[in-house]
């Protein structure tokens, strides 16, 4: 006698349309949470802060910067506000951080100062590494530790290199140098004439200058106080006679 086998049923079949129903409400849900994230104002800048000025203020740099307080915290990228201080002529570095919620840290680095200059009005300017003048009524003090340039155009080419060469100088070789002015000749158009605190006259050129700079120390530092000229040779004479009827004499100071 045969049995008869039970019919075996098979599993339901899970709907694919639950599946895609849930991914489009998770996907609204999403669009949902941004839209109220970028509407409410932890996604806004709520502070600036700006480090290291000197020479520009606050506001400068804030206005370089072109984000304000309240715009949209990730509209603009770190990068491009490092673009937008660094075109102002005072800034040679920025760095920008974001720290959320709502921050933006901008720390500048300035030019560092070169020299300082007397306007015939007696008003006191900053000359910054490359070249560009800023007003430094405030920096007084600060004339002890930088020259001072005296009879220069405005737009002298010349003394923009100078501030340039003026930069490579170490800080306690520039410390010296009380006054630069500009004495041009057809052989030497950028000819200048310098005052050391060490009561020295000094006749060099701006091509040069950094190139004699260590020799111009060594006999600051073992002669007495003179005129020394460094150009194609190299002259030193002391301001002093020796004993009654010795004439000044002149020695030849090896060139590097």
């Amino acid at each position: 006698m045969s049995t008869q086998m039970p019919v075996l049923k098979e599993p339901p079949r899970k709907r694919r349309g639950n599946k895609k129903l849930l991914a489009v409400l998770f996907l609204l849900f999403i669009a949902l949470l941004s839209v109220l994230f970028f509407n409410s104002s932890i996604s806004k800048i709520s502070e600036i802060q700006i480090s290291g000025t000197h020479f520009t203020t606050t506001e400068q740099i804030a206005g370089a910067s072109k984000v304000e307080v309240g715009e949209a915290f990730f509209q603009i990228a770190s990068s491009d506000i490092s673009s937008n201080v660094k075109a102002l002529p005072q800034v040679e570095e920025a760095k920008v951080m974001k720290v959320f919620p709502g921050i933006v840290k901008i720390m500048v680095q300035e030019y560092p100062v070169v020299a300082f200059e007397l306007s015939p009005q007696g008003d006191l300017t900053a000359l910054l590494s490359n070249g560009t003048s800023v007003s430094a009524q405030q920096e007084g003090s600060q004339l002890l530790d930088k020259p001072v340039l005296s009879g220069w155009e405005t737009n002298d080419p010349v003394k923009l290199e100078l501030t340039k060469q003026l930069a490579l100088i170490p800080a306690k070789q520039l410390l010296d140098l009380s006054e630069i002015s500009p004495i041009p000749s057809k052989a030497y158009p950028d000819r200048i004439r310098m005052y050391t605190r060490t009561k020295f006259e000094v006749i060099t050129a701006v091509s040069v200058l950094t190139e004699k700079i260590d020799a111009l120390n060594a006999v600051i530092e073992t002669q007495e106080p003179g005129k020394i000229t460094m150009l194609l040779a190299d002259t030193y004479v002391p301001f002093h006679t020796g004993e009654e009827g010795e004439e000044s004499y002149t020695e030849k100071v090896e060139s590097e």
